[in-house]
């Protein structure tokens, strides 16, 4: 991933959120223009900043890197709201998914 394309993850990502890049940076408690530095593409974050902004975006860090993915917010959400079920819940999700692409 570049520079661009993180600073362009970065955005859209935020702007799903509803927010912008001066709030976010504010709420995260740095420079008013620091998200805004690495949209432009003139700065990456560091390590414990980028930690910050995913849990600010309420992603993984692991989730901010699927290129290509460009989830809907409601599928990332959905998404991180599985981490927190049991397997049996797991399951049951996963068979309803399945019987419903059988209708």
């Amino acid at each position: 991933m570049t520079i661009e394309e993180f600073g362009l993850r970065l955005a859209r990502l935020r702007e799903n959120k509803g927010v912008s890049a001066r709030q976010m940076s504010l709420e995260i408690g740095l420079n008013k223009n620091y998200i805004n530095s690495i949209e432009s593409g003139r700065n990456y974050p560091n390590m414990a900043h980028f930690f910050e902004i995913c849990q600010y975006l309420n992603i993984s860090p692991q989730l901010f890197f699927q290129l290509g993915r460009n989830f809907p917010m409601e599928q990332t959400e959905f998404i991180q709201a599985l981490r927190d079920l049991s397997p049996q819940k797991i399951h049951l999700l996963y068979l309803l998914a399945c019987d419903m692409q059988e209708e």
